[in-house]
C-alpha cells in the first residue's frame, strides 16, 4: 500500500515511516523540516520538503500517487509555547490538518486517514487516568487546536466516506527528538543542559504528575490503527497508565543516572500548565494489544546515550513568541536556555 506520512522528519513520524517501509510499504513523506531534521528520513521514503499548509502542493502529491491511508504526525506540538504564539501553532497544526486532509479527499482514493492527537485535548478534564470517552477540555491554543482537527475530520469522514482513527499518544520520548528545542520535550532539554555542565530548569514546584511513553512502545498500536478492521471513528490513548513520576523526580532520575551534582534550577509556572496529565491505556490494550515494555530507566537511558552520541547543541528559539507579556515565561523571553 501506498502510505502518506506527514512530519516524517520529525520524531514520531520518522519512526512511523521506517516501521512501514519495514513492512514493505511505500512512503510518501511530508516535511517542512521547521521541527524536523532530513537525516531523520527514513532510507526508502519518497520525501517532499514542502508544507502541510499548502494545497496546491499537497494536492500535487496526492494527485501523483495513490495514496489510500495517511498517518497526520505533523504540528507544532508546543503546547506551553502555543499561550503566546497561537497563530504560528494554530496555523501548523489545524490549518495543515485542514489542508492535507482536503487534498487527500479530493484525490479519490483516501481510504482512512489516522490522526495523531495530543493529550493536551484533556485539559482540566477530571483526575487521570484520562480516558477516551472523557468530555474534552482542552485549556490552551494547541489542544483546542487538536481538539478542532478531531472534530473537522470525523465531520468531513461523513460525506467523503473515510474512515478515521484517532491517536492520542502521551509524551512520547525516545532518538530523534528535537532535543535542542527549548520549547518541548521535558526530558531532552534536561539531558542536552547537564551535558552543558548546566542543572535542570523546572517550572513551579516541580510536582507536575506526568507518565512517559517510549517511542518503541508506540509503534506497534500505531501500526494497528492504520491497517486493522474495525477501528473507524475509535479514540485510542497510547502510554503507560501506571507509576506516574513528578518533574521533580524525572530530574532527579536524570541527575542521578548522568552523575550529575548540581539541584535543579527553579522558574515560576507557566501558565495554563495542568498539574496531574496521564491516560488509561485499557482500551488499546483491550483493541490493540498494547503493551508498555520499556522502563522509564530503560527508555531514558536510550535517550541519553542518543542524545551524547549527537552531542550537546545550544538551544534554538527558532519559533517566534507572539505574545511578549509579564505572563511571558522568562526562560524563553530572556532565552535563559
Amino acid at each position: 500500500m501506498i502510505v502518506c506520512v506527514t512530519g516524517c522528519a520529525g520524531f514520531l513520524g520518522s519512526h512511523l515511516a521506517e516501521r512501514l517501509i519495514k513492512d514493505c510499504h511505500q512512503v510518501v513523506g511530508i516535511d517542512n523540516l521547521i521541527g524536523g531534521e532530513l537525516e531523520n528520513v527514513p532510507e526508502g521514503v519518497q520525501f517532499h520538503n514542502v508544507d502541510c499548509t499548502n494545497l496546491d502542493e499537497m494536492k500535487e502529491i496526492f494527485c501523483g500517487d495513490y495514496i489510500e491511508l495517511v498517518y497526520h504526525c505533523a504540528a507544532s506540538p508546543h503546547e506551553g509555547l502555543s499561550v503566546f504564539s497561537p497563530v504560528v501553532v494554530n496555523q501548523n497544526t489545524y490549518m495543515s490538518t485542514v489542508a492535507i486532509a482536503t487534498a487527500a479527499i479530493a484525490s479519490g482514493h483516501l481510504k482512512r486517514f489516522v490522526f495523531c492527537s495530543s493529550m493536551s485535548r484533556y485539559g482540566y478534564g477530571g483526575q487521570p487516568p484520562w480516558m477516551e470517552h472523557w468530555n474534552v477540555d482542552a485549556v490552551d491554543p494547541y489542544g483546542i487546536a487538536k481538539v478542532a482537527c478531531e472534530s473537522f475530520l470525523y465531520h468531513m469522514s461523513k460525506p467523503h466516506n473515510f474512515e478515521l482513527v484517532v491517536a492520542i499518544p502521551h509524551n512520547i520520548y525516545g532518538p530523534r527528538q528535537r532535543y535542542y528545542d527549548p520549547y518541548r520535550n521535558v526530558a531532552s532539554i534536561m539531558i542536552n543542559r547537564i551535558l552543558q555542565g548546566k542543572p535542570p530548569i523546572i517550572y513551579g514546584d516541580g510536582e507536575q504528575k506526568r507518565c512517559f511513553s517510549y517511542i518503541d512502545d508506540c509503534i506497534e498500536p500505531l501500526i494497528k490503527m492504520g491497517f486493522q478492521e474495525g477501528l473507524n471513528g475509535q479514540l485510542f490513548n497510547i502510554g503507560p497508565d501506571h507509576n506516574p513520576i513528578t518533574i521533580n523526580q524525572l530530574a532527579e532520575l536524570l541527575t542521578e543516572m548522568m552523575d550529575f551534582d548540581q539541584a535543579p534550577i527553579h522558574y515560576p509556572d507557566r501558565p495554563c500548565e495542568v498539574k496531574e496529565a496521564w491516560p488509561s491505556s485499557d482500551k488499546a490494550r483491550l483493541v490493540l494489544g498494547y503493551e508498555s515494555k520499556t522502563s522509564l530507566a530503560v527508555g531514558m537511558q536510550e535517550l541519553i546515550d542518543w542524545i551524547i552520541s549527537k552531542g550537546p547543541r545550544e538551544f534554538e528559539y527558532s519559533l517566534p513568541i507572539e505574545i511578549q507579556s509579564d505572563k511571558t515565561p522568562e526562560t524563553w523571553a530572556k532565552k535563559v536556555f
